[in-house]
């Protein structure tokens, strides 16, 4: 009974209602837009940086001091084949691969392209989760000969052979045939916006022995057996190595371990700040919808004075009047919060269509923008109520 005064009285006052209902469908929609976007921003940074590795540790050169100046981490040539080697049989460890960067010009036939050489181990494919696309990658076998052989990334396929099958041909490397024996599979860009995909993939050993000559290598890439493996392989690498590089007490590492947990950690807590406080902000424009439930509900009382004594001197309590008010203010946020649901969907799919934004829309913040949407109306309708049903009877009945 009292639910259909309420939408009676509601339906009286179509456009009043509707006016009144939009602040809060813009409050609704603007949270649910404000964190799909958070939210999308923070699982790309995730997938971008799980996508870097399975569990991965990265193992680097130290920093060299000459005369006074520190070249900082990577300017130490300190790393070896061997290192890795003696790091396979540590415990908690997946899978090791070397790691040789080169930037060169590709030849093949009359096409060129400046990439990303990298000479790594067969391992590098499941340490990366980087399934091939067609063909197969080098073997160990390949790396014990230094063989000749290169696997392309999409990009490097696309302008080294943009009309024909890369498998079978030979590419140059600074001057040094190679034969493509597969090709990978698309990964993107990464999270800073580099191509992932602008790489060529050769044997460590042949990107040491056959191109630049060098007896170290760039990096180690370590794979642990799972996340909760990491720390504890991190320490038993740092000991290994220090132990084989002869690093005393006291003094500093030549080398640099660093796991991808903590910056993926350091991501997930940034992007979790950053939705908070754009629904935050998003949130303001809830309350002032609320400010406006209840401007209306004021002009209401004072608009259905005389209904409200007559209700009253035919038998209805203040109570009843209370439930009844409390009841419109309280429709119509949860009203504008369906809608503003709504609304924020297909916002949420615009941003994502038109500004090509990864967008998440976490359905527990939909339930809590209608629960709060609701709260909104009881609260801001309540003084109205109150006021409503605290009239008497007989002053109301003489109210003009």
């Amino acid at each position: 009974m009292t639910l259909r005064l309420a939408l009676q009285a509601l339906v009286r006052n179509k456009v009043r209602s509707m006016l009144t209902m939009l602040g809060i469908v813009i409050g609704v929609a603007a949270v649910i837009v404000t964190v799909a976007i958070g939210s999308g921003a923070r699982v790309a940074v995730q997938s971008s940086i799980n996508a870097l590795g399975s569990n991965l540790i990265v193992v680097q050169p130290g920093s060299v001091t000459s005369s006074g100046a520190r070249g900082g981490f990577g300017t130490a040539s300190t790393l070896t084949p061997g290192d890795g080697l003696a790091i396979v049989p540590l415990p908690g460890v997946a899978a090791v691969s070397p790691a040789v960067t080169i930037r060169a010009q590709v030849v093949a036939g009359e096409n060129n392209w400046q990439t990303t050489v990298t000479g790594v181990a067969p391992s590098y494919t499941s340490i990366r989760s980087w399934p091939m696309a067609s063909g197969a990658f080098f073997s160990q076998a390949d790396v014990n000969g230094a063989a000749k052989v290169a696997v392309l990334g999409q990009t490097d396929v696309s302008e080294l052979f943009p009309n024909g099958n890369p498998i079978g041909q030979t590419i140059l490397i600074k001057g040094v045939p190679f034969t493509v024996v597969g090709t990978l599979t698309s990964l993107g860009q990464s999270s800073l916006g580099t191509d992932q995909d602008d790489t060529v993939l050769i044997p460590y050993t042949s990107a040491m022995q056959r191109i630049t000559g060098q007896t170290t290598v760039n990096q180690l890439m370590v794979s642990a057996t799972s996340a909760d493996a990491i720390a504890n392989v991190q320490s038993e690498v740092t000991q290994l190595l220090e132990q084989r590089h002869g690093i005393t007490a006291g003094r500093p590492d030549d080398f640099q371990v660093r796991n991808l947990q903590s910056i993926a950690a350091a991501a997930s807590s940034t992007g979790a700040v950053m939705e908070f406080l754009l629904a935050g902000v998003a949130a303001v424009s809830l309350l002032v919808g609320g400010i406006g439930i209840m401007n209306i509900m004021m002009v209401s009382v004072t608009e259905r004075t005389r209904e409200i004594g007559l209700r009253m001197s035919v038998g209805a309590r203040g109570a009843t009047i209370l439930r009844q008010f409390l009841t419109e203010s309280t429709v119509l946020a949860a009203a504008g919060g369906v809608v503003g649901v709504v609304a924020g969907f297909i916002g949420t799919f615009a941003v994502a269509a038109l500004a090509k934004w990864p967008t998440q829309i976490p359905l527990g913040w939909v339930l809590i923008s209608v629960l709060f949407s609701a709260l909104v109306g009881i609260f801001f309708g309540y003084y109205p109520a109150k006021k409503a049903a605290s009239l008497n009877p007989i002053e109301a009945l003489r109210f003009e």
